[in-house]
């Protein structure tokens, strides 16, 4: 997992851990299925703050989706590559040509 500062939104007059911060600051309100993720975060990274276990979550989610997309863009390569030239003799030569003769000018 790649390391991502915490920060926070709010004007420079707001203190964060005695330090002012320009940087977005979000609240969550923890629903039943929160709580519960968090719950089983603390037992992975036991001693954490919950608001850090909701960092680390945030942060494994979007490395998860990354892997997903990355994983998604191969397999949609491959399938092309295993495609490619499937219809390679199937059209005569100038046949495009052909055909756009008939299209309006």
């Amino acid at each position: 997992m790649h390391e991502r500062p915490s920060g926070a939104t709010l004007p420079l007059t707001v203190l964060h851990s005695g330090v002012p911060t320009a940087r977005p600051r979000h609240y969550v309100t923890e629903s039943d299925e929160l709580a519960a993720a968090l719950d089983a975060a603390a037992a992975r990274w036991p001693g954490v703050p919950r608001s850090q276990l909701l960092v680390r979550l945030a942060l494994m989610a979007s490395d998860a989706e990354e892997q997903i997309t990355r994983s998604h863009r191969d397999r949609r390569r491959q399938a092309v590559n295993r495609h490619a030239g499937a219809l390679t003799g199937v059209y005569e030569d100038g046949y495009l040509h052909t055909l756009r003769e008939d299209w309006p000018a």
